[in-house]
């Protein structure tokens, strides 16, 4: 954004009729990843030239999970997706920000983090944060989102290498 002003997100709960534009962010989102898949079988094309797609039922079915779709005043720029499971065993959680996604053309222009902190303010708590060990990158992006919002506090970072996750958590509280 010009001026160094912050940019105007819309967070919306993202409702039944707009899976299909979540299905095709995701289709990119997969795109960006597949870079670090380069030794593992999934991130490959299908015949039909698209990714696989990802089991979205759960966000629309199951407490604790929300889907959100994420507007630059009135276009959309990308989705999150949030759930309540943790990596670690560190105890309650509220919230993990299980997959985040902002189309190209907005990253690093402050829509990113304002996007994450709109998110993080519209659902204080207890939160997580993880990060791919292959996505060192997203762990600047994170930190700086986390540490820079006015109502966090508490954080901690574990590095985290098991069956399960490989990679960086980063727990914090939002609010009181």
């Amino acid at each position: 954004m010009s001026g160094g002003s912050v940019p105007r997100i819309v967070l919306a709960h993202a409702r039944p009729e707009q899976r299909p534009a979540i299905e095709n962010m995701f289709q990119l989102y997969t795109h960006d990843f597949s870079e670090q898949w380069w030794d593992r079988a999934g991130g490959e094309l299908r015949e039909d030239g698209r990714f696989a797609p990802y089991n979205l039922d759960p966000y629309w079915k199951e407490p604790g999970r929300i889907p959100l779709v994420l507007r630059l005043e009135e276009r959309l720029v990308g989705f999150a997706l949030l759930d309540d499971r943790s990596h670690t065993a560190s105890g309650a959680l509220d919230r993990n920000m299980a997959e985040f996604f902002i189309a190209r053309k907005h990253r690093r222009s402050g829509v990113g983090t304002a996007a994450a902190q709109a998110i993080f303010s519209a659902y204080p708590g207890r939160w997580e944060a993880d990060v791919a060990r292959r996505n060192a990158g997203a762990l600047a992006f994170w930190r700086n989102a986390i540490a820079t919002h006015p109502n966090v506090s508490e954080i901690s970072e574990t590095d985290v290498a098991n069956a399960l996750w490989n990679g960086w958590v980063l727990r914090f509280r939002v609010g009181g």
